[in-house]
């Protein structure tokens, strides 16, 4: 019954439409661990290829190449190839409907419901390493091998060198132009791509690696991209438009010696001419070149593994350009990959070093640990609460027995005025109130120290008394040097401070 070009069409649009719903109910329900936060992700990835895949296939029926949906349209309205019957065309779908449930009458109404429901139970089938651990870790011990083992790299630990992966700016561009190079970078690129797409499988690469690639465009037509600023570097790679020397301001080759050895060197290496010797022998090398065009020079002149340039000795500074480009990208976009694992990068740092102090059998029982814990905490959360006395939460998440609840007097409520008459429950937390940092607080605002004569004090006006008793007390006990220090004078008579500097005043001392 739904092979019309119309019923396909209703059948897609309910699917995308059901799809659509299970998304919004899959991503209203939150994720206990990472593992189902994981499943979860992919879960919704491929609902939304299975949307993207339906919808293509809506477009190709609403552009109609073959016009089988406008013949079908026409022959619902009733015309054929001799005029317009509608009744006709009833009374034959009619038929077909009738013929269709006379060969299949015990054919049920089947609930599609059931069967999108269940796509949100399934376990999507995600390829991870052990070492990868459900994507906590990254598994980068075969590039590690292929780092050590070239000619760029350099034997460290692969602790280490999850340190320095990132860092390309210290390989010399001689090096990173080697077929070698290209192909761990390539490697390594692919590798965190495909990473990064199974542990975020809702992230459009697309859109991020569009807007890095528009920006390495722009830097690198600019000039200003890190490492690849220019190309007459001293490594030997150096483009024909710089080394090159323009042999019509020369007649002899006395002349062209003056240019000096070094110059010359990057002139006859710009063609691929061979260039050791004397300056002689380098300039009259060169100078060959005034009046002989490349292909017709003898090949001993030419160094070896430039073959290519013996038909154009420029040809390769543009394919060598083009190569130096697509390396620059391909190190750009492995960077832009690193930023966004950088959380992953470093926990899988901290996790190699802890594994070098432990044993086989520790790593191991740490892993199953690991796993046993998250499942039990997807279980714990899954699993209500049962607490009708409202008792206080433990350590473990789990109410705290009930003796312990009396044993501590939890059900006693202490309220703090100074403390905007906030409850303490139990009579030790509310005697370690006092030194916490909402009582200190509220001391410090009513301008009173918070000191141990204020303790068991929770009312304001009270603690507003005894702060003005206090201040009395100290008013009487005050040190007044007034009267109470002393001085001597010559015959050895004591006198008060007052006394002595009256009397000195006066003449009589």
């Amino acid at each position: 019954m739904s092979s019309t070009v119309l019923e396909v069409t209703r059948a897609a649009h309910e699917e995308v439409e059901r799809l659509e719903r299970l998304i919004v109910k899959e991503l209203q329900n939150e994720a206990g661990s990472n593992k189902e936060r994981l499943y979860q992700s992919h879960r919704v990835r491929n609902m939304i290829d299975t949307i993207t895949s339906t919808t293509q296939k809506l477009i190709e029926i609403y552009e109609d190449n073959d016009n089988a949906r406008k013949d079908e349209i026409a022959a619902l309205g009733g015309q054929t190839a001799t005029g317009i019957n509608v009744f006709s065309a009833f009374y034959d779908r009619l038929k077909e409907i009738r013929e269709y449930h006379r060969k299949h009458p015990v054919a049920r109404v089947v609930d599609a419901s059931d069967d999108y429901e269940a796509l949100l139970k399934e376990e999507p089938q995600i390829e991870f390493s052990g070492e990868e651990a459900l994507g906590r870790y990254l598994d980068m011990h075969e590039l590690y091998h292929q780092y050590i083992n070239s000619k760029f790299g350099e034997p460290i630990e692969y602790s280490a060198y999850l340190d320095v992966f990132s860092d390309t700016e210290k390989i010399p561009r001689k090096m990173k132009m080697t077929r070698q190079y290209r192909e761990y970078m390539e490697n390594l690129v692919e590798y965190l791509l495909y990473f990064f797409q199974r542990i975020e499988p809702l992230q459009d690469l697309d859109r991020i690696f569009s807007k890095v690639t528009t920006e390495f465009e722009e830097n690198w037509a600019a000039g200003k991209m890190q490492g690849w600023e220019n190309d007459n570097q001293e490594n030997g790679h150096v483009p024909g438009q710089h080394a090159m020397i323009d042999l019509d301001y020369y007649s002899t080759i006395e002349e062209l010696m003056e240019v000096g050895p070094e110059r010359l060197k990057e002139a006859l290496a710009a063609l691929g001419l061979k260039a050791g010797g004397t300056v002689q022998q380098r300039a009259e090398r060169l100078f060959l070149t005034k009046h002989t065009p490349l292909e017709k020079l003898d090949k001993k002149h030419f160094a070896k593994g430039a073959q290519g340039l013996e038909k154009n000795g420029v040809a390769a500074v543009p394919q060598e350009d083009g190569n130096s480009k697509e390396i620059a990208l391909m190190q750009t976009k492995m960077k832009k990959l690193c930023e966004l694992l950088e959380e992953t990068i470093a926990r899988t740092k901290d996790n190699v070093v802890k594994k070098q102090a432990l044993t086989y059998e520790e790593i191991e029982a740490e892993r199953e640990e690991e796993e046993t814990q998250e499942d039990t905490e997807s279980e714990d959360e899954e699993q209500q609460i049962y607490n009708p006395l409202k008792l206080p939460m433990g350590w473990d998440g789990k109410p705290i027995p009930y003796w312990l609840y009396k044993l501590h007097g939890l059900g006693q409520e202490f309220k703090c005025e100074i403390c905007g008459n906030y409850s303490y429950w139990g009579r030790r937390a509310f005697e370690r109130h006092f030194k916490e940092w909402r009582h200190q607080h509220g001391m410090r605002c009513l301008g009173i120290p918070n000191t141990k004569n204020f303790n068991e004090i929770t009312s304001i006006e009270e603690a507003k008394e005894l702060w003005k008793k206090i201040q009395q007390r100290q008013g009487v006990n005050k040190w007044r040097p007034d009267l109470e220090e002393e001085y001597e004078d010559k015959e050895g008579n004591i006198y008060n401070k007052k006394t002595y500097t009256d009397l000195q005043r006066q003449g009589l001392i």
